[in-house]
């Protein structure tokens, strides 16, 4: 689903700014992709998909399968 659409910026590719780049604020989502430059209509979204995925990655650096 787009998150942003003044950049493109999809959940998937929030979750992938997580897992591969190490982002872990909406400062680095800015960075890396873009999300919330223009409009910021995306923000409140954004950092939505942000914290769930910050919560699935330290579930599973805690418990690898």
């Amino acid at each position: 689903m787009y998150i942003c659409v003044c950049k493109g910026v999809t959940d998937t590719a929030i979750r992938e700014a997580v897992i591969h780049r190490g982002a872990d604020r909406m400062r680095d989502l800015k960075t890396c992709l873009g999300v919330s430059e223009q409009c910021g209509i995306c923000a409140c979204h954004a950092k939505e998909v942000l914290e769930k995925a910050l919560m699935q990655k330290n579930v599973v650096q805690h418990h690898p399968t």
